[in-house]
């Protein structure tokens, strides 16, 4: 079910217990000399189309809000961005209002790196107010990561920018948006962590042009088999989150 394609009275017909409502969150920012700026937006559109198209009756899928928190690509340009605490209150604005509604299963379902960190302390401080609820939240990707190690080719065997695996899902879902000629090897990456230290660092120290990777090593073929071992895993997933419990105590959750 696609909330935005429903009226009123058919959303309000919806199974609030037994459905799970998905709330997509992306980014609009620059992506390197060879993909788009929507390319985090396009990308978890159509994994999350592809979960409702495979779940339609489980999931109840919101727009994608295309608006991250991506402060740390600014320095480059070509990047739209809000503050982290907006970000936060508009991330609980939309849980909220999905919940206040009656539903009582919520997935923020992430395409967007920046974003990890804020839709967490947006879950976090909507606990409390929603002890007896399912709130969840994951990165398309976090559900597949080893079948994704397993099929890369390059050194960074990691979801990073503009990368493999970015370029390879874009060659698949939107290729015509991939400038193919300027794909390369995004040379070396600056690291953010120095022995289990966090260094906070923005995209232009950490990299030569704003990706990082071996884009390079990119296909339309790889990016299918990418994007349906995603699909499997994500619908494996939603699935397990629909068999959880909602209850208020310890006992219930077991």
């Amino acid at each position: 079910m696609k909330f935005q394609d429903l009226t009123a009275f058919e959303i309000r017909d919806v199974d609030r217990e037994h459905v799970l409502v998905v709330l997509p969150i992306a980014a609009v920012e620059q992506h390197g000399p060879h993909m788009p700026t929507g390319t985090d937006n396009f990308l978890c559109t159509g994994v999350a189309e592809a979960l409702e198209r495979s779940m339609p009756d489980q999931v109840l899928l919101t727009p994608t809000q295309w608006l991250g928190a991506s402060a740390h690509h600014l320095r480059i340009g070509a990047t739209l961005d809000v503050p982290l605490d907006v970000y936060i209150d508009s991330l609980m604005g939309m849980a909220r209002s999905v919940l206040n509604d009656g539903f009582r299963r919520v997935l923020f379902l992430n395409g967007h790196g920046g974003n990890i960190d804020p839709m967490r302390v947006a879950l976090r401080r909507l606990q409390n107010d929603y002890v007896d609820h399912l709130l969840a939240a994951t990165c398309y990707w976090d559900v597949a990561d080893e079948f994704i190690r397993q099929n890369l080719e390059g050194s960074h065997k990691f979801v990073g920018h503009a990368c493999e695996f970015e370029t390879s899902m874009l060659m698949h879902l939107r290729p015509e948006l991939v400038k193919d000629d300027l794909r390369k090897n995004a040379g070396e990456l600056v690291t953010d962590n120095l022995d289990g230290v966090y260094i906070s660092r923005d995209l232009k120290q950490r990299t030569a042009e704003g990706c990082t990777g071996r884009p390079d090593l990119a296909s339309a073929e790889k990016g299918e088999r990418l994007f349906n071992g995603i699909i499997q895993n994500l619908t494996e997933a939603v699935g397990n989150l629909l068999q959880q419990p909602t209850g208020r105590e310890y006992e219930e959750h077991l």
